[in-house]
């Protein structure tokens, strides 16, 4: 008799947290979509299970070639898989990954020990043989030797990064593509889209200038 009440609670728990992520997408999808036209007009986008919505621009304006946009959602509809990414501190996440008109001259990995997408970057610029060392609250990354280069190239984009977000959970320069990567909280859908946007396109100008 146990197993009928488990099944039900297990189906309205995926009912439930499907239709949250869903409605939750949605919403910010369409609140994205009013402020991408500065990067570029055509948008594809796709959900990519219940979890996870891409939205991608191929032929972006510059400084941008191809721009990616994740919104990255905590797997509500599954109760196991909800709870393992709660145990790992995982957080609802925005996501730019872009390719740039400029080859960049650094790589390097700003990430957030604490959070579950800069605890994957740090094991993997760990696993390269980087270097690294503590950057505010957050941890810097970079090839032996460059460490030095890749703060420097930091402070002279701290006015653009703070524009977009106060808090980064992973900020990532690369001389491959993808050359700029950025994660960070999702925002407030009450603020300006457009302003949101264009902080993103002064941030991806100002590290082509720069890095």
């Amino acid at each position: 008799m146990w197993l009928i009440p488990v099944v039900v609670l297990v189906l309205g728990w995926f009912a439930f947290g499907m239709i949250f992520n869903l409605r939750r997408g949605d919403a910010l999808l369409r609140w994205l979509q009013s402020g991408l036209p500065q990067i570029g007009e055509r948008t594809t986008f796709r959900w990519l299970g219940t979890s996870v919505v891409e939205l991608v621009i191929n032929q972006a304006k510059k400084p941008f070639r191809r721009v990616e946009t994740l919104i990255v959602l905590v797997p509500r509809d599954i109760p196991w898989m909800w709870l393992m990414a709660s145990l790992q501190g995982r957080r609802d996440t925005l996501v730019f990954r872009a390719n740039l008109t400029t080859s960049l001259r650094v790589d390097l990995e700003l990430a957030d020990p604490s959070s579950w997408t800069g605890r994957i970057a740090l094991t993997q610029t760990a696993q390269r043989g980087w270097e690294g060392q503590p950057y505010d609250s957050l941890r810097l990354s970079a090839p032996r030797g460059t460490v030095a280069a890749a703060t420097t190239t930091l402070a002279e984009l701290s006015g653009p990064m703070q524009k977009l977000a106060l808090h980064y959970w992973r900020f990532s320069l690369r001389r491959e593509p993808p050359h700029l990567e950025v994660h960070i909280a999702i925002p407030d859908r009450r603020s300006d889209a457009a302003q949101f946007v264009g902080a993103f396109l002064e941030l991806a100008r100002a590290v082509s200038e720069r890095a």
